[in-house]
């Protein structure tokens, strides 16, 4: 059966989107192979400095931005960073919320659940890592005559597109973890980033250092974390 490439709705264009099915076979063994692949991601704080190349990182960030957003806004900005100087101060800068962090701002029972993790206020792999990507979600747009405009579901829709750098990442057996150093609004000073737009998500990428370890963790299995309504 043939169908039209693309076709008008509300005037606009849509084109045709084309998947071959798969057979309950594939799809079993697809899906099988990718969630061991996905289980295999972990958090590493054992980052190299191996330099990692820029377009690597550019295929990576066009991979997040793939992810859907409300409206189809894309609110999203993606900071790649490799400048030693520019790491130093946002090493230097995360280090100093950390310390309040653990020093006043966290409970007992917060740092008594971090600890399996042996995550604390020092953050060497903020300097260490060829790259830090810090994901700024743009809360409205500026147009060129300097009006705002709204974006919509802006939180999940970048939520989304950093699972899909994450997968990204992991894709090519590179290594992140997710820190959220808060307050973050030294990552807007450090890079100057206009004000329509609030850090979300910094994430160090690059290899894993030789030998690199990660926690002894478990995660939750189906009856844990799903529901079936049959």
């Amino acid at each position: 059966m043939s169908y039209d490439k693309s076709i008008i709705v509300n005037g606009y264009r849509h084109v045709l989107y084309a998947a071959d099915r798969l057979n309950e076979a594939d799809m079993m063994a697809r899906s099988f192979d990718f969630y061991h692949f996905m289980n295999r991601r972990r958090s590493v704080r054992d980052i190299s400095d191996a330099p990692v190349e820029r377009r690597v990182i550019e295929n990576i960030i066009m991979t997040a931005g793939t992810a859907p957003s409300g409206a189809h806004k894309q609110p999203w900005t993606f900071c790649a960073v490799s400048n030693p100087g520019l790491k130093k101060k946002i090493r230097r800068a995360a280090e100093e919320e950390e310390r309040l962090n653990y020093s006043s701002r966290m409970s007992e029972r917060w740092k008594k659940d971090l600890a399996p993790l042996g995550t604390d206020m020092h953050k060497p792999f903020l300097e260490r890592a060829p790259w830090l990507i810090i994901v700024f979600k743009k809360v409205y747009e500026i147009d060129e005559e300097g009006r705002k405009h709204n974006n919509y579901y802006v939180n999940e829709s970048v939520g989304i597109a950093c699972g899909f750098l994450i997968a990204a990442i992991h894709n090519l057996n590179l290594v992140t973890l997710t820190h959220t150093p808060s307050p973050m609004n030294f990552l807007s000073d450090i890079l100057k980033r206009p004000s329509n737009e609030r850090p979300y998500l910094l994430l160090p990428v690059g290899y894993p250092e030789v030998p690199a370890y990660v926690p002894d963790i478990k995660r939750k299995n189906i009856e844990e974390i799903a529901q079936f309504y049959i």
